[in-house]
């Protein structure tokens, strides 16, 4: 379990980085993308940030380039933000989790269960 400072580090990169997609990167690679989480280590050198992206396969693989080409600027806006003694390393990693969740929900709309003449 993180440490509550780990968590609210965490909760801010979120908020920043999610402001940057809002204001808009230049790399039009970058689609609809919503970041979903941020898991900090414990010495908070290392951001795992999880987002989503709409669209299809395409979009998902061209955001994920793109994002991973905008790590050194979002590093440096970060840092300027946060005004933290070290900017953690960032990792982006696609969350399929909203994928995996309409996927369980779907098969369960497909169940039948059979009504009784009680």
């Amino acid at each position: 379990m993180p440490s509550q400072r780990a968590q609210r580090v965490g909760e801010t990169i979120q908020q920043e980085i999610s402001a940057l997609l809002l204001r808009g990167l230049k790399d039009p690679r970058i689609g609809f993308v919503t970041i979903t989480g941020v898991e900090m280590t414990p010495d908070l050198h290392l951001a795992r940030i999880y987002y989503t992206v709409m669209g299809d396969e395409a979009a998902r693989k061209a955001s994920a380039a793109g994002l991973k080409s905008s790590i050194p600027f979002i590093r440096q806006q970060l840092g300027r933000q946060l005004r933290m003694k070290y900017t953690p390393d960032l990792i982006f990693q696609y969350d399929s989790s909203i994928e995996y969740g309409s996927r369980i929900e779907s098969l369960l709309r497909d169940v039948h269960v059979p009504e009784s003449d009680d």
